[in-house]
């Protein structure tokens, strides 16, 4: 009897260790994408609430996720960031809101020296206010960011998370974003007599052209506005969230 007890448990265990070791390979075999937050809570020094645009974040995640990549989320601190611009009218919004497995993981986002930037196929830069403040000088972020786009991935971003861009240079010590076309959230659509403005480290447009780039954007504005320059993919706001997501896989995949 007992000694059966022990085939069993055996048995029992040698299973679990195969089924776990599945599980672990299928994870391993992943592609993985880095998303960039901001912890930022306030616009500047300000009372002003700031936070990371929903939209920004949940939809292109529901697109690279169901395409099969693994997704990780890096700030400045690490740990929990805010988030706004909700609309639990939107199916998508509402599915991950309720989500409580993702909301825990936007709780714990990962600090710049727990990434192995080696290791990601691409980084999406999410908007939102709180993306002026944080990320664009955080230089273990732009190291991040660089290491994978010289390792010929993809850099992406939408609306103000172009503004984790600006300071990003090449090898040569150009810009990253030198000669090429570059979208983001431009002046014409912001209040720039507003407080929330004033606040701002820069503008997101004239850095760009100043530095060199080519900044694009849509005079109509909210209408799925994107620009792709080499392995350089950027939306000018909520609107091309979803169309930015699938450029970055239509790239992975022609890579």
């Amino acid at each position: 009897m007992q000694k059966i007890k022990y085939i069993i448990l055996t048995i029992f265990i040698s299973i679990n260790n195969f089924v776990g070791a599945q599980n672990v390979d299928t994870k391993a075999t992943k592609e993985k994408i880095l998303f960039v937050v901001s912890n930022q809570h306030t616009y500047g020094d300000s009372k002003l609430n700031a936070a990371n645009h929903f939209s920004e974040i949940v939809v292109p995640y529901d697109i690279l996720t169901k395409a099969g990549y693994h997704v990780d989320f890096v700030s400045p601190k690490g740990g929990a960031i805010p988030i706004g611009y909700l609309k639990t009218s939107d199916p998508i919004q509402k599915k991950y809101i309720y989500d409580t497995t993702f909301m825990n993981i936007l709780k714990n986002t990962h600090s710049p020296d727990e990434i192995k930037a080696s290791e990601y196929k691409a980084v999406y830069y999410s908007g939102g206010g709180a993306a002026m403040f944080g990320v664009p000088e955080n230089n273990q972020i732009q190291t991040i960011t660089k290491t994978i786009y010289n390792n010929k991935g993809v850099v992406s971003a939408v609306c103000h998370g172009t503004a984790g861009l600006v300071y990003l240079k090449t090898k040569n010590g150009n810009y990253l974003y030198n000669e090429k076309k570059i979208s983001g959230f431009p002046d014409k659509f912001e209040n720039t007599k507003a407080e929330y403005y004033k606040q701002f480290p820069f503008s997101i447009e004239k850095m760009i052209n100043q530095n060199g780039g080519k900044f694009s954007y849509s005079e109509k504005g909210w209408d799925d506005h994107f620009v792709i320059d080499g392995r350089l993919i950027t939306g000018q706001d909520p609107s091309a969230s979803a169309s930015v997501a699938q450029k970055i896989i239509e790239s992975l995949k022609n890579k």
